[in-house]
């Protein structure tokens, strides 16, 4: 059991870790909402017809609204910001921004009502994390590379507001029992969402198969295969088999994979500055979600979330 709970973190690790460079590379011969749109829709029909084949039962009306409203704060939302984003943002800090999600999760669980007053050690690690994103995004980094950079670098971070918000509702929600049938449902109405978004932004004039490079094809077809299906299966089967903050431990080493892959196989600049916002921001969410919560609503608030990645 030991030797598969570690191999399946491995792919988790490794797999969603290397999902920010693959739409980096993606994103460079396809348009980049219907790219991400496609790419959900076709892991999101094969994901719901496989479990509708194995034996679950067909959603009912409450399950398909909370699934959609899942899949549209997170993959239309929070994924569209990525796929935006990674225009003019490299993938490491990319990655390294979209690390802040579980230091908004507990800001808005905070925030919202009924929800749970963060302990102090919480909200010392919600601070430090921010400070190292300012310190990140400040000028001297991302804004003197131009201002769509600095754009950018703020279109990840409200994706991670995004991705924590449907997280959190997503705890609450009224979905099917299977995870897998739910995932399918939201990849179905994020990835319908995400094309709306690249009809609206005229991306079909840009949309030429033709024209699609043989890296873009493979790191599209790489993010559903491994991405969307192998690693969120492992996540899965590691949420009923493994102890949770074993499990929450892959939001501190995705982006350390992202950082290492997007130097070595893009020739993304490691500066000193990166390295230790890198070390701010990460250390300040270990130090959030180890810390101590009061009850069980809020252990779920901080919890990892049972959704997809990039």
């Amino acid at each position: 059991m030991k030797f598969r709970i570690w191999a399946a973190l491995g792919a988790v690790y490794l797999i969603w870790g290397s999902t920010y460079l693959a739409i980096r590379f993606a994103i460079e011969t396809m348009p980049p909402f219907l790219m991400g749109g496609l790419r959900f829709l076709i892991a999101g029909a094969a994901l719901f017809a496989m479990r509708r084949l194995i034996g679950d039962k067909p959603p009912s009306k409450t399950e398909w609204r909370s699934a959609g409203i899942v899949g549209l704060f997170l993959l239309t939302g929070g994924n569209g910001c990525v796929v935006f984003a990674e225009q003019w943002v490299p993938s490491s800090l990319t990655a390294l921004l979209l690390a802040t999600t579980p230091l908004w999760i507990v800001l808005i669980d905070w925030l919202r009502p009924g929800g749970h007053r963060p302990t102090g050690r919480a909200l010392l690690g919600v601070l430090v994390g921010f400070g190292g994103v300012a310190l990140l995004i400040g000028p001297g980094e991302i804004a003197l590379g131009g201002r769509m950079e600095l754009v950018g670098a703020l279109v990840v971070v409200l994706g991670a507001l995004l991705w924590a918000i449907g997280s959190l509702y997503g705890r609450g929600a009224a979905l099917p029992s299977s995870p897998l049938l739910g995932t399918g449902m939201e990849m179905l109405v994020g990835g319908g969402g995400l094309l709306i978004l690249g009809t609206v932004a005229g991306q079909w004039n840009q949309f030429d198969p033709a024209a699609f490079s043989t890296k873009s094809t493979a790191a599209f077809v790489y993010l559903i295969v491994f991405g969307a299906w192998i690693a969120y299966s492992a996540y899965v089967w590691l949420l009923k088999n493994a102890p949770t903050p074993l499990v929450a431990t892959y939001a501190y080493v995705n982006p350390v994979v992202a950082i290492a892959l997007g130097s070595v196989l893009a020739g993304e600049a490691i500066t000193p500055r990166t390295v230790l916002a890198a070390a701010i921001i990460l250390g300040a969410v270990v130090l959030t979600t180890s810390a101590p919560r009061p009850g069980d609503a809020a252990r779920r608030a901080t919890a990892p979330a049972k959704t997809t990645r990039p």
